[in-house]
């Protein structure tokens, strides 16, 4: 009983006193602002295996490898060979004791590589790249994993028609719309 008539005396207490008072939270400090739907459009730069979300342009290795030596080989090292962001390039077998996790033998869709040079790269600027400039770098970096021929322009129907040799090494998600 004791215990029971100590907390209603401190509830009692609590409802007299400023530390009871129950305050209203202050209003925001008003940052941002609300999206518009044209800013939302903005945000929509998905790319799907299927290569639904590509956008128009196409890019060469020739451009591609020029553009890799002054915006890529920094991290990536010389074509593609690892630096401080590790390599693209990589000819160990996934099974194998020390497996490599390139480009060019563990990713299943080159449309994945596009979109993740499109989104994330260069590291100090993402989503500074033109379409023409990502198809590029895409064709070029596709090109020194030995999967495209040098010279190769890739666009929207290009890119897609590229089987990647760890294609089937994962489990599909979503079914194959060709």
């Amino acid at each position: 009983m004791h215990s029971t008539l100590h907390r209603i005396a401190i509830l009692i207490s609590l409802t007299l006193t400023p530390y009871g008072t129950v305050f209203a939270a202050p209003e925001g400090p008003h940052l941002g602002k609300s999206l518009t739907p044209s800013d939302l459009e903005g945000l929509d730069i998905h790319v799907f295996p299927d290569g639904s979300g590509l956008p128009d342009g196409s890019g060469n290795t020739e451009t591609g490898a020029q553009l890799y030596n002054s915006l890529c080989a920094a991290c990536h090292g010389p074509q593609g060979t690892g630096g401080s962001a590790g390599e693209l390039v990589g000819k160990s077998p996934l099974n194998g004791p020390h497996p490599d996790q390139s480009v060019g033998n563990y990713w299943p869709y080159a449309t994945t590589l596009y979109d993740f040079i499109r989104r994330s790269m260069p590291l100090n600027a993402p989503r500074s790249l033109t379409a023409d400039q990502v198809y590029a770098l895409t064709a070029y970096i596709l090109e020194i994993n030995e999967l495209v021929a040098k010279g190769a322009t890739l666009d929207k129907k290009t890119l897609t028609a590229i089987q990647m040799p760890n294609r089937d090494g994962f489990i599909r998600l979503w079914p194959e719309s060709r």
